[in-house]
């Protein structure tokens, strides 16, 4: 072929171009994928951000190929990811805070869960919230924290440690049963079914309502696909319970199993604010511990402000602490 014959750069890589339009149009469009077929809507939203790197993969492509009509039709999906998640490249954070909330998954078959104690007790939150309390880690958290921690209450699963008293603690039912997924765990590992709770924080500034909850886990599988409906299941009863709430400041703690971008949360993002969102630092990814690559540990919050959000360095669980410090 002769080099004039040769296609103009608007021509090359058509290929390329067609996909970098799809990309853009499936980050877009991504609450338009239904959920119908083994939940790929929210299998998709559950990892929306990771879809940013295939730009520069198909800009690597396209600069090779010397195609114009590529780099221009990636304009789409670089503009679209900023909208989505620009905002949580930089620090939101500020000094400042009337209390300091954290929370983490410690992981039912920690290895040393009095360790884990250790180091979440040295984090200085005022509140601290636990999920996945098994039978014969849940003395050992209660030693390990009872000095720093005067107050605690523990439902079932879930429990939260306070420098400041407690009132009013009850179960949040969700109408699970979550039997098979005690089963999944060590055969010595025994979790009970309560996996949520509410109770009152004795503030100076007035009573807040901390929530603490651990909902259903979630499974990707290649016949079903993604196995969600016990976890949105709970997040609507919680979602539910949240709304029925009467005060007007409220903190809720725990391993939600999913990130906020899965419609699965709107029930509570429609009343809640995410303290990543407005105070973090990035994109406080706590799952899994070794290489995080979601954040499925959620702070959420209503009539108190968030001022920082950050993730705690990790302990011998599979999840990364999280913590905020609110302001009045």
């Amino acid at each position: 072929m002769r080099a004039g014959s040769r296609p103009g750069p608007w021509r090359r890589g058509p290929v390329l171009a067609v996909l970098a339009l799809l990309l853009g149009l499936l980050m877009l469009l991504h609450a338009r994928i239904p959920n119908r077929i083994g939940n790929l809507g929210s299998l998709v939203e559950t990892f929306l951000p990771w879809f940013g790197l295939f730009v520069p993969v198909l800009l690597a492509g396209a600069l090779w190929r010397r195609s114009a009509s590529a780099v221009v039709a990636l304009l789409l999906p670089v503009v679209v990811w900023l909208n989505l998640f620009g905002g949580l490249l930089g620090d939101k954070s500020r000094p400042g805070g009337d209390l300091t909330v954290a929370g983490q998954n410690v992981d039912a078959g920690n290895p040393d869960p009095a360790a884990t104690a250790r180091d979440l007790a040295a984090s200085g939150a005022d509140v601290l919230a636990l999920v996945e309390l098994s039978e014969r880690a849940k003395p050992v958290y209660e030693k390990g924290l009872a000095t720093a921690y005067p107050y605690h209450a523990v439902l079932g699963t879930v429990g939260l440690w306070s420098k400041l008293p407690l009132s009013g603690t009850r179960p949040v039912d969700d109408g699970m049963d979550y039997g098979p997924l005690a089963a999944s765990k060590p055969a010595d590992v025994k979790l009970a079914s309560t996996r949520a709770l509410r109770t009152t924080v004795a503030t100076r500034q007035g009573p807040l309502a901390v929530y603490v909850a651990h909902l259903g886990s979630v499974r990707v599988n290649p016949r079903a696909g993604f196995s969600a409906d016990q976890r949105d299941r709970g997040a609507q009863a919680l979602g539910k319970a949240v709304a029925a709430e009467k005060n007007g400041r409220v903190v809720l703690l725990g391993d939600l199993n999913g990130t906020l971008d899965d419609r699965a949360f709107g029930v509570l993002t429609s009343r809640l604010r995410s303290a990543q969102d407005v105070a973090g630092d990035g994109f406080g990814f706590s799952w899994p511990a070794q290489f995080p690559v979601a954040r499925i540990d959620q702070i959420l919050v209503r009539g108190v402000k968030p001022v920082r959000s950050w993730v705690l360095p990790a302990t011998g669980s599979d999840h990364l602490p999280v913590a905020a410090a609110v302001s009045w």
